[in-house]
């Protein structure tokens, strides 16, 4: 998935109309990339969501600010597999060291 847009940090101070834009925007992807990749939800009651951030640039990221980011990712994953994300889990890594061109964030589900 593509790195979140910055209306969706926590820390932004932007207008409510342009982070709410951003966040059906943000979850519709989710949902449509969740959709085309097939996945489907692992039997078990609990479900360990692994997002790994690979950053646009040099900056430093707060891992809690990246996962705050990301609630209209996991709403759109859970929109495609039809539960509720209180069964998941979030784990967060902060990956490579050396910045990805636009950034993206690798997203893995384990049973």
């Amino acid at each position: 998935m593509y790195w979140p847009p910055r209306e969706l940090s926590p820390n932004a101070r932007v207008h409510w109309g342009a982070r709410s834009r951003a966040v059906k925007k943000y979850r519709a992807d989710a949902h449509a990339l969740a959709l085309s990749e097939g996945l489907h939800m692992p039997d078990s009651d609990k479900v360990w969501v692994h997002l790994t951030f690979c950053p646009p640039s040099h900056r430093r990221y707060d891992a809690d600010n990246l996962l705050a980011s990301c609630k209209s990712l996991l709403d759109g994953i859970a929109d495609a597999l039809k539960v509720n994300d209180h069964r998941f889990i979030p784990t967060v890594q902060i990956g490579s060291v050396d910045p990805e061109k636009r950034g993206f964030v690798h997203v893995r589900i384990i049973e």
